[in-house]
């Protein structure tokens, strides 16, 4: 695999990126992480990555043991010698080893890593060229009151049954409920519903049970910016299948619409036949990664 990765202190090949399987990122999913990514060359939105990533860190008590701007040289670092100009780079802390023979998290030692690898699509471009056919899983999102989804997590069970479930249904991917009828998140994105078209649409996201992503925020942002109404609150799957477009948000591939809900077109349309509000922020979306206040040129 092109590739670079960094570990225990070295810049090594993917093959070489090794943990140990009694570190406790391994065994009981103690870790957290988040990915950029690089486009054209260019880090897009890498400062709240960053932030991100420290804050998740400090909710879940780890020390990731390098600065900030240790963090960003080592994920510059791992493109440039990678010769990506298009990456998915990832930054991760797991809790590490206990000492032998304990159970105490106090007792372990931290452990920082990253790794950049070519551009990963939640939706490749064909896809997105026909939208993607979405189906609402029957699993459970885990309860933010047990795993705060706002930091970045690999407990990813739930997304992975329901991933299996999307596809003998005939789906590509799965958006799962909180249980209660609402719309969460699906494995790697946000969801977003529109009702009407411009000049005055409306859009829905759901506010809680979430990672609130940095796509996300960048589609708020953007629908916001062109004077439309954003509602960040509960979604019921009886109003997202009422929508007039839906799309999702992710860093692997932006703003991606959705063609079809449960092998139902949305709102009457066929594949390929998004609507104004989705291809607005699309192409939104991607001018952002020319404008400087957006990104960061890979240190060469």
């Amino acid at each position: 695999m092109q590739g670079c990765a960094y570990v225990d202190g070295e810049f090594v090949a993917p093959e070489q990126a090794k943990i140990s399987i009694f570190d406790w990122g391994f065994l009981h999913s103690d870790a957290t992480y988040d990915v950029a990514h690089v486009w054209k060359g260019r880090f897009f939105r890498l400062d709240d990555h960053l932030d991100r990533f420290a804050a998740s860190c400090r909710a879940l008590r780890l020390d990731p043991g390098v600065s900030r701007e240790r963090q960003r040289e080592v994920m510059h670092e791992c493109v440039r010698r990678a010769g990506l100009d298009d990456a998915y780079v990832e930054l991760l802390c797991t809790r590490g080893r206990p000492a032998v023979g304990s159970r105490d998290p106090r007792t372990c030692t931290n452990r920082f890593m990253a790794f950049a690898i070519p551009f990963v699509w939640i939706a490749d471009p064909e896809k997105q060229r026909r939208g993607v056919d979405l189906i609402v899983g029957s699993p459970h999102r885990i309860a933010p009151g047990s795993v705060d989804p706002r930091i970045k997590n690999y407990h990813w069970l739930d997304f992975v049954m329901g991933l299996f479930e999307a596809y003998e249904r005939g789906g590509e991917t799965v958006v799962l409920t909180d249980g209660t009828g609402h719309v969460a998140e699906g494995p790697g994105f946000n969801v977003f519903a529109v009702f009407g078209g411009p000049p005055t649409p409306r859009l829905v996201t759901p506010a809680s049970g979430v990672l609130e992503g940095v796509s996300r925020r960048t589609a708020i942002e953007m629908a916001r910016e062109a004077g439309w109404v954003v509602e960040e609150r509960a979604l019921g799957v009886d109003e997202l299948r009422r929508a007039d477009e839906v799309f999702l948000s992710s860093t692997g591939g932006g703003v991606i619409a959705v063609s079809h809900l449960d092998g139902q077109p949305i709102a009457g349309r066929g594949a390929g036949a998004f609507g104004p509000v989705t291809e607005r922020l699309q192409a939104r979306y991607w001018a952002l990664h020319d404008d400087p206040r957006y990104v960061e040129a890979v240190r060469r």
